[in-house]
């Protein structure tokens, strides 16, 4: 992927988030959820910015892909939750915590990779 492919998506991103409106349709909530998707994009791209490996870089465009195109099908801008208990994954005899964080970070879906509190 090239600069002009990313900077390309940024723009679609802050589009999206000028024509956003809330599924309410109540002028404060679209206003907040406008506000919401810059941000985030901001932040994330400012957050990315330094990275220059090319799987990653290629992984950071699947999860914004991925998250418009959840973000514009369910009207929510919000990142969709995962539900898993904190010791919800199977374990085997002797395994310990560390190895069921390791096995919540890979079952986390990829629109959700940039978030680490999750």
């Amino acid at each position: 992927m090239s600069r002009s492919d990313v900077l390309s998506l940024y723009r679609t991103v802050l589009r999206i988030a000028r024509s956003w409106t809330a599924q309410s349709a109540l002028p404060h909530d679209t206003d907040t959820e406008r506000k919401y998707i810059t941000q985030e994009a901001r932040s994330l791209f400012r957050q990315n910015q330094q990275i220059t490996e090319p799987e990653s870089i290629k992984r950071c465009i699947e999860e914004c892909e991925a998250r418009i195109e959840i973000g514009l099908h369910y009207r929510n801008p919000y990142p969709r939750p995962t539900y898993l208990p904190p010791m919800g994954l199977a374990t085997q005899k002797g395994r310990k915590l560390r190895a069921q964080q390791r096995l919540r970070k890979q079952a986390k879906p990829l629109y959700l990779q940039s978030h680490d509190d999750t």
